[in-house]
């Protein structure tokens, strides 16, 4: 019996410009090695507090610096990034869309996360402001009511921190983080590493 490959796991955050560029490789790069991809929505707030992190953005000495680097990166990659006027945002309602999209299988969660991250990153919508995301359930197919009742729904705020434990439990201490075949890879840059073991296996 031949045992499928496993899925690698992709941990993003929708305030997080290197999961925004991750989101736009991740897919094609797995399809070409066999593989699929399981996205999980997490919040980088959890996962600093249990790490005990900040932002980059947070400390003086890094803030320009890595607000260069975001749209350098982004540039690099071949993918329109512009720095957002709000940045970092919470985006929990977001997050939470995508787990209730999710649990209704296919791929609409994916979608829907590719749709918020292009939206925040590509044409400065913010997804913290209830009306404009919102606006942007509206144009996804959702319907603005909808998306609204699924974030302040307890069952999905519920799910949301769940998520977050099973990712902070797992190892994942910031985003993108993907998990291959068990092997814990931390960073948009560490693609050059995720290719060569779908390519080959362990190093």
């Amino acid at each position: 019996m031949t045992t499928l490959p496993r899925p690698i796991d992709f941990y993003f955050d929708f305030s997080s410009p290197y999961s925004y560029i991750a989101s736009e490789w991740i897919d094609a790069l797995a399809a070409r090695h066999g593989r699929t991809v399981n996205w999980k929505a997490i919040l980088l707030g959890a996962t600093f507090q249990a790490a005990e992190l900040k932002s980059p953005v947070s400390y003086p000495i890094k803030r320009e610096y890595s607000l260069h680097d975001f749209e350098r990166s982004a540039r690099f990659a071949g993918v329109p990034l512009k720095n957002p006027d709000a940045f970092p945002i919470p985006t929990q309602n977001a997050a939470r869309v995508f787990w209730w999209l999710a649990d209704q299988g296919g791929d609409r969660a994916t979608q829907w996360a590719r749709n918020c991250l292009r939206a925040y990153f590509a044409r400065g919508v913010d997804l913290s402001d209830p009306q404009q995301l919102r606006q942007l359930a509206e144009d996804f197919g959702i319907g603005a009511d909808a998306a609204e009742a699924v974030w302040n729904d307890t069952t999905w705020k519920l799910r949301l921190k769940q998520e977050n434990e099973a990712a902070i439990a797992a190892g994942v201490f910031g985003a993108p983080f993907f998990m291959v075949d068990g092997e814990p890879f931390w960073g948009n840059d560490r693609r050059p590493q995720i290719e060569r073991w779908l390519e080959k296996g362990p190093f």
